[in-house]
């Protein structure tokens, strides 16, 4: 098999000895974003699939999406277009003529296909992202003789399985274990570098930095600093958006931000009602009632209304409603990949893109400073927020998170 080198394949010495030393039967490679493990990990593999031809292989990210974007088409660009062929209906990728299945974790057509396979072989991306039984089924799979996985992940939490379990136990176990951090890839400029370290702040920075494994405690948002980001006058808005975290028994939350003409992102104006409040409870037809008049008081046209994904009854009234109110045309589900919410907020406070207008929003500044992660969590190797003063912090993750991926990369480093 032939690969096509450019300069931008170029590898670091560390690079190198990670393909020539991944002999065992578990071959690792974590780290920071953009660190080098990820194209190291795929010449390996290629190697391996050149060099052992026999048996049936197999390749798993997260989701097929995210196996494609972050490994197959850098295989592509690597092998060249001849000898690369997708089969998308198929779940089959022909590399220099070799047939692959691909797979996702969070399929369960894919778990089950896999629980019947006899696997020589497996490329394993974003593992860290897996459930454990997964990963558990995918190495019991591999059972032909000399059969290899080659795993990427970036790191979690220092009690992840991944980490306790496999990392850890390196030394007692086939296993080869790779760390790289950002300043590992020579072939980045050192203002991309160092533009991508402003980007993250404290736990993210840990990780998708340096690489490590380290615990997500205190506060969420601890980059969040109030004689920074709290202002007191707003600009010219270009666009808004709306994002909604619904409770019958908690509370419902609205939270309106917009992008300035300055290319800054502003909380502008909040909503707050406890569901759990006997006196003063709603139903969906009042809360509608109440996002009508508050978004006339802000005289907006938002581009998205996201509403808490679960909310399926009040996603069906705001939308039967919409001859009420021409914003109602623009409702959808919110996104609720907390963790990726919480990391695109966190990138926006780090990079002083988002801020928070003083006079209407009391509630979100009072929300910001306690916003925790939970510590139960914590001891499981799960990073997830204590489910204490998040209304307002859900329904501003719908809302960011809402908000076009072209207009993000323009306020972010894009990253991969």
């Amino acid at each position: 098999m032939s690969i096509i080198y450019d300069d931008n394949w170029s590898l670091t010495r560390k690079q190198e000895l990670s393909i020539i030393e991944s002999d065992a039967r578990i071959n690792i490679w974590y780290g920071g974003v953009r660190a080098g493990k990820t194209i190291a990990s795929i010449i390996r593999w290629l190697d391996y699939l050149a060099r052992n031809p026999e048996g049936k292989k197999a390749m798993i990210g997260k989701t097929h999406r995210t196996l494609r974007r972050n490994v197959l088409s850098p295989i592509k660009e690597l092998v060249g277009r001849d000898n690369y062929y997708e089969n998308k209906g198929e779940g089959v990728v022909k590399i220099a003529g070799q047939e692959i299945d691909i797979y996702g974790a969070n399929d369960d057509r894919s778990v089950e296909k896999i629980a019947g396979a006899t696997l020589a072989g497996t490329y394993c991306d974003e593992v860290s992202l897996w459930s454990e039984d997964m990963f558990k089924m995918t190495t019991g799979r591999n059972s032909v003789p000399g059969a290899k996985l080659f795993l990427t992940t970036n790191p979690a939490n220092p009690e992840h399985w991944l980490k306790k379990n496999y990392i850890d136990m390196k030394d007692e176990m086939d296993i080869k274990a790779f760390h790289f951090e950002l300043e590992d890839n020579k072939s980045l400029e050192r203002s991309y570098i160092e533009d991508l370290k402003k980007e993250y702040h404290g736990v993210w920075y840990q990780r998708y930095i340096k690489g490590l494994w380290v615990l997500a405690e205190g506060l969420v948002y601890d980059m969040y600093d109030r004689d920074v980001h709290i202002v007191d006058k707003l600009p010219e808005m270009k666009e808004y958006w709306v994002g909604i975290d619904y409770g019958t028994s908690n509370a419902t939350a609205f939270i309106l931000v917009g992008l300035g003409q300055d290319n800054n992102i502003y909380v502008i104006d909040e909503y707050k009602h406890s569901g759990g409040d006997l006196q003063s409870s709603k139903t969906d037809s009042d809360y509608t009632d109440d996002l009508i008049d508050w978004l006339n008081k802000n005289k907006v046209q938002p581009q998205w209304i996201l509403i808490d994904p679960s909310a399926k009854s009040f996603r069906t009234q705001v939308w039967n409603s919409r001859n009420r109110h021409r914003a109602f045309n623009s409702v959808r589900k919110g996104n609720n990949k907390v963790l990726d919410g919480i990391r695109t907020v966190s990138s926006l406070f780090s990079s002083n893109k988002l801020y928070v207008y003083r006079p209407n929003c009391n509630e979100v500044i009072k929300e910001l400073g306690l916003y925790s992660w939970d510590k139960s969590a914590q001891e499981l190797g799960q990073d997830r927020p204590a489910k204490k003063h998040d209304h307002l912090m859900d329904a501003l993750r719908y809302a960011i998170m809402g908000i076009d991926n072209s207009i993000l990369n323009k306020l972010l480093i894009e990253r991969r």
